[in-house]
């Protein structure tokens, strides 16, 4: 069985507007106007309140007592604001080290929300502002085109957790939006994970049978202990094989990679269907699964096809036997329920877990109806 989990609107994307002081009232009264539905927020100067009111803004941050979010522009005032139970907003430009740590103290001075600017994107250590950052208080990056806006929102995987528009221009603003709905969606589609069912098998022979072709996957990303992939000789039963994380005496770690067996066996791929693992390429999508049944979509690097001694594995479950042919090697390891077994070491009796589905297969697409034979 296979159930999705939506874990999507933890990561909702913030998109703030900034109404700039400088450009004329009526300017100010129609951007606002016409981009009121794509902001959660405007950041405006105290004077420009009322206009910001009257023109359909629903969340205002500003440094006036009478704006949604207050703006500060130190740690103490921070203080002062969170002792009166505000929603605190604090602007730093960032330049060097030191600035990067006063973003830091300001999240640790529990500020609600913190707006990063830079002039150029490129050369700023990002990836350490959100790492430092996140789940402490929201970064917000002042961005002024739509590269920057995309640029802001991927880095470090996580992205950014808001935007605030530094432009004039609908278009431009619209074109940000659309990147900041585009990414969420995206990360959406990530985070809402297929819970995989794995259950014990009991491993009835293990039996070497020579030679042949083997399939190493080399992924996009690290895959952690316990991390592996579904695959077997019957898309009715796959075997949960672990990437190649340990450090042994034979090999160093390689965490990109599984070494998922006989080039003719089926894998579990996104969305509940098979692929043969022969199929693969660089920039496919796989399914990496843990023993908890948690799962995420990498993209492949590489395929490596290569010769080497077989083996054989069969297990029962549930009334049936279902078999997959790994490499025989002491680095490949089958996930049990308490952690992993090398298949050098495997023997009958032990427990493996397994996926089991009911059903055939139509190019990878389960069928429930149709019966199919797997031997």
């Amino acid at each position: 069985m296979i159930v999705k989990q939506d874990r999507s609107e933890n990561r909702m994307r913030e998109f703030w507007i900034r109404v700039d002081p400088s450009i004329p009232d009526e300017k100010k009264k129609e951007l606002i106007k016409k981009s009121s539905e794509l902001a959660s927020a405007f950041l405006v100067d105290p004077s420009d309140i009322d206009i910001a009111r009257e023109n359909g803004a629903k969340t205002i941050v500003s440094a006036s007592e009478r704006g949604d979010i207050l703006l500060v522009d130190s740690l103490r005032s921070i203080k002062a604001a969170k002792e009166k139970n505000r929603t605190v907003c604090i602007r730093v430009l960032v330049k060097d080290k030191g600035d990067e740590r006063r973003i830091i103290s300001a999240a640790e001075s529990s500020a609600d929300y913190i707006i990063a600017e830079c002039q150029n994107w490129k050369i700023i250590p990002l990836e350490n502002l959100i790492a430092a950052l996140h789940g402490k208080a929201k970064l917000m990056a002042l961005v002024s085109t739509a590269d920057e806006c995309k640029t802001v929102l991927e880095t470090l995987e996580i992205g950014a957790d808001g935007i605030v528009a530094n432009t004039t221009g609908i278009k431009e603003i619209k074109k940000m939006h659309n990147i900041a709905m585009e990414v969420k969606t995206r990360r959406s589609e990530i985070e809402s994970s297929e819970r995989i069912t794995l259950i014990p098998a009991e491993v009835s022979e293990v039996k070497p049978i020579g030679l042949g072709a083997r399939a190493c996957v080399d992924t996009c990303d690290l895959l952690r202990e316990g991390e592996g992939m579904l695959v077997g000789c019957q898309s009715s039963g796959l075997f949960l094989v672990e990437a190649e994380v340990h450090k042994t005496p034979f090999v160093d770690p390689r965490p990109f990679r599984v070494n998922a067996g006989a080039i003719a066996l089926y894998i579990l791929s996104p969305g509940g269907k098979t692929k043969y693992l022969s199929e693969l390429k660089a920039g496919d999508e796989v399914l990496i699964v843990d023993r908890e049944g948690r799962s995420r979509n990498v993209n492949v690097c590489r395929v490596k096809v290569e010769w080497r001694p077989l083996l054989l594995i069969e297990a029962k479950c549930q009334g049936k036997t279902v078999k997959t042919i790994l490499q025989n090697a002491e680095t490949i390891r089958v996930m049990t329920e308490d952690g992993s077994i090398s298949v050098s070491e495997l023997k009958p009796g032990d427990k493996v877990l397994v996926h089991i589905e009911e059903g055939g297969r139509h190019f990878g697409t389960l069928v429930k109806e149709e019966r199919v034979i797997e031997r």
